[in-house]
């Protein structure tokens, strides 16, 4: 193991929307000095992860000076080596003396397929996406839930899902206080890079084969599944859909409950605004009256607008949940990042 009085060493696989996100979550938080990264594994040519890197049309431009030399990038005037594998057995983790992992190309969801990093020489992994399943992973976490049982001696984790993080902190309150009978969740999200911008072949999903940016797409979604994982309580009592909007960031979630105990606005309100108090950063309230580009570039899981809460009959309620499901995410990671490093440090 490291030294971990030394900053965390960390690598980045994928270096897309949340790869990229990540970094400058990074960059942009007060714990860029205590957390390095030393690597970045991404097949697109250097000048390209340069450019998108310094230049990003939904976050703005990176707030720190971005450059490529040689055979890697220098951000903030720290140099990160780059590699452009297409497999984990290509990059020489180990010899990078890494700490940890962020595995944010998406392309990997099976034990199998993630195990291949560890065999690389990778000692740890922190996965941005749910995996195929529970049996995947170690451990699942929703920062703000359930970050205690995550343990140093674990060697993949999933940061779950962006719409995981925004919807079970919410749902988790609700099933505390009132109790949850049953849930549907509508989650609107913006579009994602398996749309096409005109019509074409290229995805099983025949919905998915249409513009993105002409139409409302239904899609599949394992939202119910990755809820049930977090809140096995709920088991068998949720259920979801998917729409994809034509925006490029931003996202919402239309959870509508059964409770077990009867309620007002007010009341469910004041709940909702108590527990944002309590997990101040992850969970906010709003009364404004917002449109969905209010919320770019805001860190908290899931802002609850207050002025769409409905109570019908006393128990069966609506909720509005906004969510930037990039930067949002980006920031659980570094949660789970900074907490996974505190318990490495003690174990050292």
């Amino acid at each position: 193991m490291a030294d971990m009085s030394q900053p965390l060493r960390i690598a980045i696989n994928g270096y897309g929307r949340i790869g990229r996100c990540f970094l400058r979550a990074l960059i942009e938080s007060p714990h860029h000095q205590s957390i390095q990264v030393v690597a970045i594994n991404e097949p697109a040519d250097l000048e390209s992860m340069a450019y998108l890197t310094h230049f990003d049309s939904t976050h703005g431009v990176f707030p720190a000076a971005v450059e490529s030399h040689d055979n890697g990038l220098r951000i903030a005037g720290r140099d990160i080596q780059v590699f452009h594998a297409r497999t984990p057995a290509q990059v020489p983790w180990k010899a990078l003396k890494l700490d940890l992992l962020l595995e944010c190309s998406g392309a990997y969801g099976s034990r199998r397929d993630l195990q291949g990093f560890l065999d690389a020489g990778c000692p740890r992994l922190l996965v941005s996406n749910p995996g195929h399943g529970a049996a995947d992973v170690d451990c699942t976490i929703v920062y703000g839930v359930n970050e205690s049982v995550l343990q140093p001696d674990q060697t993949i984790v999933s940061a779950a899902s962006c719409t995981t993080n925004a919807v079970v902190p919410v749902l988790h309150v609700l099933d505390q206080h009132l109790g949850v009978q049953s849930a549907y969740l509508t989650t609107l999200h913006s579009v994602m890079n398996d749309q096409p911008m005109i019509d074409g072949y290229h995805h099983s999903d025949l919905r998915r084969t249409r513009s993105a940016m002409q139409s409302i797409v239904p899609v599949t979604t394992g939202l119910a599944q990755g809820v049930e994982r977090l809140l096995p309580q709920l088991a068998g009592r949720i259920q979801a859909k998917a729409i994809r909007v034509p925006i490029l960031n931003v996202s919402a979630i239309d959870l509508s409950v059964n409770l077990n105990t009867a309620t007002s606005v007010e009341a469910l309100n004041a709940l909702l605004e108590d527990a944002a108090r309590a997990h101040p950063g992850l969970l906010a309230c709003t009364r404004q009256p917002h449109a969905s580009i209010d919320f770019n570039h805001n860190p908290h899981s899931a802002v609850v607008d207050l002025g769409q809460t409905r109570v019908n009959h006393g128990s069966f309620i609506n909720l509005l949940l906004w969510f930037d499901n990039e930067w949002g995410f980006a920031n659980r990671m570094l949660d789970i990042t900074r907490t996974w490093a505190a318990l490495l440090a003690r174990a050292a």
